[in-house]
């Protein structure tokens, strides 16, 4: 049906006078790369264009501008429906004060037979014909489909904001370093291990020992907050409390936890520093603790955990430099722990990901289902064999998961089809190599899987497809997966036949090593092949996809 746009009454206010040209076009780049077309950008208060493209017809319509103001809240939202086409709002506070509302016209079916056009034809500023042709070349989408990917950009763009703010606070941090020879040193060691990959509990024992020598403390603890609840995490995340100690460790994590609850720390607090007159009241809970300097290691209002001086030396008093100092490596310290968090919950959310796709291929072919599981499997073992290392399992089990996401572009009559294929539905079929990697080529986090999808029907000889590579031209990713698809291709029951006896398929490669598949990886196969039989004998695994975990 179609739909008459209600503008709601807004006073215009003027466009700040700031150049957001720079702002705007990694955001368009952004946005192009997830839905495959051109937005432009306009202010959600004034209405005036900001960025405009030429690469949509209608797209730099007044009518769009106001269309743009008509956009309440920072949700993405459909502004305009026209039977079939839709022109979505993505808003974004890019500044204080400032949203801007990028805007893409799209098709979400193909209009039928004899239809009205009028409606599309006015909101793209086209005659009906040209309409018509525009429809017909447009990909058709779900408009659910096109709200969750426009929450997900957004949800990515905030994120990689986020982190580049918080790198800049570190930057700026490190520029305040303390003047001392000691000092220098520490920070200096600290910000060499500040990596998104270095894990807390390690990186807070490093901190702990190289405080020791700088600070006149009996000893020193950082007590860890948990990031995530057990259960809920794909990658490893600490889900307990964890208490880290050098020199005399005076408390436990439990006695840890009441000294910041009697103190009634947050966030925000700054250094607490409490020497003997602070401490000699009746109410001070834990006796053996005599002098004290603790601080957060905090993000923002996000706390992970304090950081604590106990007991000085030579009994005598903690001041501030030593604050100060341990307030800088709290900080940073913090900063590290929000940026790893940041970057786990992005992880988190490439393996949500990854199993929708998972779930929507097999979705595709359920005779199959499971295959994608128990390739991904199969290629960790034959890998494990190869002696690979552990980013290289990583990258095959989620190869292996994805291997066939190309299918999903594949006729669903010749995808199922009981008999035999003509050589014009084999060669459809020979298209999803290059559809999966199509479909994966703009996700960064997946490029390293790319290889595999395109190439896991090469042959050693040259006779595969898409692109006829030979022998070590093809990636060893690539060679991996190939040997665990044919295993549990020929294994697995089909609508056209039973699955082939072990006998057979061990005969099977033998005949085809140096063939059709790397040798090498076929030699791995029957040195495990105890293992590979037991993988696809077993039920689905729903094995997470943090591998270390598991192999």
């Amino acid at each position: 049906m179609s739909a008459a746009v209600k503008i709601p009454f807004r006073a215009t206010a003027p466009v700040p006078a700031v150049d957001l040209t720079r702002e705007l076009a990694p955001l368009g780049d952004a946005l192009k790369s997830a839905f495959g077309v051109s937005f432009c950008f306009w202010c959600n208060e004034s209405g005036e264009i900001l960025l405009p493209t030429l690469q949509q017809p209608g797209a730099n319509d007044p009518l769009r501008g106001e269309l743009a103001r008509a956009v309440v809240g920072l949700e993405p939202q459909f502004v305009a429906d026209e039977d079939f086409v839709l022109l979505l709002a993505i808003p974004f506070a890019i500044q204080p004060g400032i949203t801007v509302v990028a805007q893409s016209a799209f098709v979400v079916r193909q209009p039928a037979e004899g239809e009205s056009l009028a409606g599309a034809a006015q909101l793209l500023g086209l005659e009906e014909s040209r309409t018509a042709l525009w429809i017909q070349r447009q990909t058709s989408w779900s408009p659910e489909a096109l709200l969750r990917l426009a929450a997900a950009v957004q949800r990515s763009i905030q994120a990689e904001t986020k982190v580049k703010n918080l790198e800049r606070e570190v930057e700026k941090l490190s520029d305040n370093l303390a003047s001392t020879y000691e000092e220098i040193c520490l920070l200096h060691g600290v910000t060499q291990n500040l990596r998104i990959s270095a894990d807390d509990e390690k990186l807070g024992g490093l901190v702990l020992n190289w405080l020791l020598d700088c600070i006149p403390a009996q000893s020193l603890a950082i007590h860890l907050l948990p990031v995530a609840e057990p259960g809920e995490t794909t990658y490893r995340a600490r889900t307990s409390n964890t208490l880290l100690s050098a020199g005399k460790c005076l408390l436990t994590s439990e006695q840890f936890g009441q000294l910041v609850s009697h103190l009634q720390l947050s966030a925000g607090c700054g250094p607490v520093v409490m020497n003997h007159q602070a401490i000699d009241q009746p109410q001070w809970p834990l006796p053996q603790v005599r002098q004290l300097i603790i601080v957060s290691l905090a993000e923002g209002e996000r706390v992970f955990g304090w950081l604590a001086a106990f007991n000085h030396a030579d009994d005598g008093e903690f001041g501030t430099v030593e604050a100060s100092l341990l307030n800088s490596v709290a900080a940073m310290m913090g900063i590290h722990a929000g940026n790893r968090d940041l970057y786990r919950q992005q992880q988190e959310f490439l393996a949500s990901v990854v199993r929708a796709m998972t779930s929507a291929i097999d979705a595709k072919d359920p005779y199959t289902c499971g295959h994608s599981d128990r390739v991904a499997r199969i290629s960790v073992r034959l890998a494990k064999e190869l002696a690979c290392d552990a980013e290289t399992l990583h990258t095959l089990y989620m190869a292996g998961l994805l291997h066939d996401i190309g299918k999903i572009g594949i006729d669903d009559a010749v995808l199922r089809k009981p008999g035999k294929l003509t050589p014009e539905e084999f060669d459809h079929i020979k298209e999803h190599p290059a559809l999966g990697h199509r479909i994966l080529a703009d996700i960064q986090q997946l490029a390293k899987v790319l290889p595999a999808v395109l190439h896991h029907h090469e042959q050693w000889d040259g006779k595969g497809y898409p692109h006829k590579l030979v022998a070590d031209n093809i990636p060893r990713i690539a060679r991996i997966v190939a040997v665990a698809d044919a295993y549990d291709a020929m294994t697995s029951d089909r609508p056209y036949r039973k699955g082939i006896e072990q006998d057979r398929v061990d005969q099977i490669f033998r005949d085809g090593a140096g063939k059709q598949w790397d040798p090498e990886v076929v030699q791995a196969y029957f040195t495990a092949r105890q293992d590979v039989t037991e993988i696809c004998s077993e039920e689905r695994a729903n094995l997470t996809l943090d591998v270390e975990q598991w192999v």
